[in-house]
């Protein structure tokens, strides 16, 4: 069982950028997809990015397309996700997920593909 924690999340102006952190710890983690998440009020979670288990490869929601990055680094066993040219319809809180999978291949993914979560952590975008 992995425990999963979030940070770096904040209120931004439109235009701006925000670099989440999700902190590892208990199993391995250089051995596992990992993905974030995002889920606005009366809406359900939504995909955002997913990256497998070397960081090699990564997916991304058509939403989110040459604005947000996802990367890892095993060493440290954290994920990141910087998010540029932010967008009020961004206003999430984002969590940080893990899969039991090392890697997906030719699909997006859903929350049902991960099994372990942050608690999340809320990001603001005004306009």
């Amino acid at each position: 069982q992995v425990q999963l924690v979030e940070s770096g999340g904040g209120l931004v102006q439109a235009g701006g950028s925000l670099r989440l952190s999700c902190a590892a710890s208990g199993r391995t983690f250089s051995s596992y997809a990992m993905g974030w998440f995002r889920q606005a009020p009366g809406k359900e979670r939504e995909f955002v990015a997913r990256i497998n288990w070397s960081g090699s490869d990564t997916d991304y929601a058509d939403s989110v397309k040459g604005r947000f990055t996802i990367s890892r680094d095993n060493a440290r066993r954290t994920i990141d996700l910087r998010m540029n040219s932010l967008k009020p319809e961004d206003t999430a809180v984002y969590y940080c997920a893990q899969s039991d999978r090392a890697y997906f291949i030719g699909r997006q993914v859903g929350p049902h593909d991960f099994g372990s979560w942050g608690q999340g952590t809320q990001v603001t975008v005004s306009s």
